[in-house]
């Protein structure tokens, strides 16, 4: 982008490639350019540890490649500590929500150009609410790795050869990635409007279209849910006044989603070029989904502070169960399979487990001792809402299981694996027997197609054209569909 590009450089940034691939000669440059930066700590850098934007909302497993290069001058010595400092920006509206959307429905991200930024210019006259930037408290490496990274394995080689970092290096490397990210979530600021589209997304969407919710269930529902959010330690922009204004105010900011019409509240659907009507079915059910995921995308917004606890409903649901050890290993299994969709520590599932009870019994939904966790009568509503908040994700990785285990899938590329589920998500949702519009979310599917391969229910094969596909094991992608059947 011309001028905006050098106004990047002369402020300090610095440009990197999308892909490296297996490029190894930039790879050393790149990576002795950040290390020479942390070295001699003339000015701080800065960079997204998540590696890539976010097209949902929600916070994104960390990348590692930066975070290595950032953290090797203090493995080998050179610098005696190096300071984190987690930042979380949050946002009342995000001005790409379409955009988004529509990305995450296969259509393409316009290419950025100064002239594009200059003509869309216009949007600047929409309100976009506030944005919130927290700076979390600053972590130091070197206390973080005391006792948990052994540094002697940079000891055996000169520090000028490169070398290969060792198996409890790269853990601890993620295991501080995601320390940061969590901090990152934990700091970020919530609206009126991210518990107002969780609420308005446990009503079913045809009825948002048709009907419409009532004001004042939206209202109470999320005067409900704040007090939960507050309970579950989330930190609330929610300006003094009455709650029907703020509630009210935030409804007029994101009116391009919803409208207030005769005391009831409507999911707005997108309307086609000139006003158009969908030209086929299909058509609709896409159009539909880019309001639903417009919803969906500040509700995601809201889920760190829930996705623990829910887990743990979702548990005690599918088990009927109140055995703790029985609930706790189908905890640690939905953090399995939902660990692409979320950000969970790697090796910290029992201290998940335990804050995901920790919550819940301080908000008095659930009573527990070292044996049993019983649901108590006033926490019914709780548990049913966190086990709501799932069910869309759940939904949509059994339209996955679906497509893999039906006949003459064997094979696929990324591509028909995409429009494969697709399809099958259309076709449910035309005959009525999916609700769930965000199974065809590109994210989602391909979230639910890596933990597949974690699990290893899929596998990686290399043609003879070296092109990528994928195998699958039908048994066990059966066998996990058939464990999340509520």
């Amino acid at each position: 982008m011309k001028v905006i590009g050098e106004i990047f450089r002369r402020s300090g940034a610095f440009f990197i490639r999308r892909a490296i691939g297996s490029d190894k000669l930039y790879w050393a440059v790149l990576s002795e350019y950040v290390k020479t930066i942390i070295r001699r700590g003339y000015a701080p850098l800065e960079f997204y540890v998540e590696g890539l934007r976010s097209r949902t909302l929600k916070a994104l497993p960390p990348k590692l490649g930066m975070m290595h290069m950032v953290l090797e001058p203090f493995f080998k010595g050179e610098v005696y500590d190096i300071t984190l400092v987690p930042i979380s920006i949050s946002y009342d509206r995000v001005v790409e929500e379409s955009l988004l959307a529509h990305e995450l429905l296969g259509v393409p991200k316009p290419k950025e150009s100064t002239m594009g930024l200059l003509k869309a210019s216009s949007v600047l006259q929409e309100n976009y609410g506030c944005m919130h930037v927290n700076f979390g408290q600053a972590l130091s490496v070197r206390q973080l790795c005391q006792g948990r990274i052994n540094r002697n394995h940079y000891n055996l080689r000169p520090r000028d050869l490169p070398q290969k970092p060792s198996e409890d290096m790269q853990a601890g490397v993620s295991w501080l990635a995601h320390r940061v990210v969590r901090v990152q979530e934990q700091g970020s600021v919530l609206s009126p409007w991210s518990l107002m589209a969780c609420t308005l997304l446990c009503s079913p969407i045809a009825t948002l279209v048709q009907e419409g919710l009532a004001w004042e269930t939206l209202t109470q529902s999320t005067l409900w849910l704040r007090k939960q959010a507050l309970d579950f330690g989330a930190h609330l922009n929610w300006p003094g006044g009455e709650s029907d204004e703020v509630m009210s105010s935030s409804m007029a900011l994101h009116h391009s989603l919803v409208q207030r019409r005769g005391g009831q509240v409507f999911l707005v659907e997108e309307e086609g070029f000139g006003g158009r009507r969908p030209i086929s079915a299909e058509e609709g059910v896409a159009w539909r989904a880019v309001a639903v995921l417009m919803v969906a995308s500040y509700r995601n917004q809201a889920l760190h502070v829930f996705v623990r606890p829910a887990m743990l409903a979702v548990a005690m649901h599918i088990t009927a169960s109140r055995r703790r050890s029985e609930l706790q290993a189908f905890f640690i299994f939905l953090l399995d399979v939902f660990s692409n969709e979320f950000v969970f520590t790697p090796g910290q599932s029992s201290q998940d487990f335990e804050e995901a009870c920790s919550l819940l019994g301080n908000a008095g939904a659930i009573q527990s001792n070292q044996d049993e966790i019983l649901v108590t009568d006033a926490g019914r509503r709780t548990v049913s809402f966190l086990k709501t908040l799932l069910q869309p994700f759940m939904d949509s990785y059994q339209v996955v299981y679906s497509h893999l285990c039906a006949e003459g899938v064997h094979t696929f590329s990324d591509k028909q694996f995409v429009t494969g589920v697709r399809k099958l998500a259309t076709g449910l949702i035309l005959s009525g027997e999916l609700q769930t519009y965000e199974a065809l979310s590109s994210d989602t599917q391909k979230n639910a197609l890596a933990s597949l391969l974690r699990l290893e229910a899929v596998t990686k094969l290399r043609t003879v054209d070296e092109r990528m596909e994928y195998g699958v094991k039908k048994s066990s992608v059966r066998r996990i569909g058939d464990m999340l059947c509520t």
